[in-house]
């Protein structure tokens, strides 16, 4: 199955999320910053629950980037892969600057997203992770720790598509995973997207808006 974008993707992991929330009440749909929150928007809107936001920042190798060596969360939440860290022989010291720089633009981000507005409580309740797809996983792994920081009574991580290694690694940490698409053989979230532009501040501020306050 492909996706013509994120809000189609959002629209057809609804119904599989709604399907494992059959005796939940009240759930929490949280997206990810930033391409999980159109996602997320759909899945809320079929649910009719509360949409938030979940910030995480990948803690990337300082000579190369897109390498993840962790993940740092809203709520202090801090996961770095010891193992990787050690064979490649990263100094702690360098992690830190890493997560110093990483946590300004987290808090930025939040900022922009939600401005003075508190997160949406998930105390007690089900916390419902969305993204648009997975990689490694280890982004949504913060999510799932940002949400148990919070007191989630129970955290499902939801995505469109993603390889069966990053679906099976996060179903050891979340309560729940929710695939619509686990494919072998996964080269990267694009080639399931017809559009996979990337997404705006403003344009995940704007989401959060309407699901508030229905307001465009």
């Amino acid at each position: 199955m492909r996706f013509l974008d994120r809000r189609d993707a959002g629209r057809k992991l609804a119904p599989a999320v709604g399907d494992s929330l059959l005796d939940v009440e009240r759930p929490v749909v949280a997206g990810m910053a930033r391409g999980g929150v159109p996602v997320a928007f759909e899945v809320a809107a079929a649910l009719e629950a509360p949409l938030d936001v979940v910030v995480v920042r990948k803690i990337g190798h300082p000579r190369q980037p897109e390498l993840g060596l962790g993940a740092i969360g809203e709520s202090g939440v801090r996961i770095v892969n010891r193992a990787l860290v050690e064979q490649l022989e990263v100094p702690d010291e360098v992690i830190d600057a890493v997560v110093g720089r990483e946590a300004a633009e987290l808090e930025r981000r939040l900022r922009a997203y939600r401005g003075e507005r508190p997160p949406v409580p998930v105390e007690g309740r089900t916390a419902v992770v969305v993204d648009d797809g997975l990689a490694t996983g280890f982004t949504a792994r913060a999510a799932v720790e940002v949400m148990r920081a919070r007191k989630a009574a129970r955290v499902m991580v939801a995505v469109p598509v993603g390889p069966p290694d990053a679906v099976a690694a996060l179903r050891a940490v979340a309560d729940d995973v929710v695939c619509v698409e686990i494919v072998a053989g996964f080269f990267g979230l694009s080639e399931w997207y017809e559009d996979f532009g990337q997404v705006s501040d403003e344009e995940v501020a704007r989401l959060l808006r309407v699901a508030a306050t229905g307001a465009s």
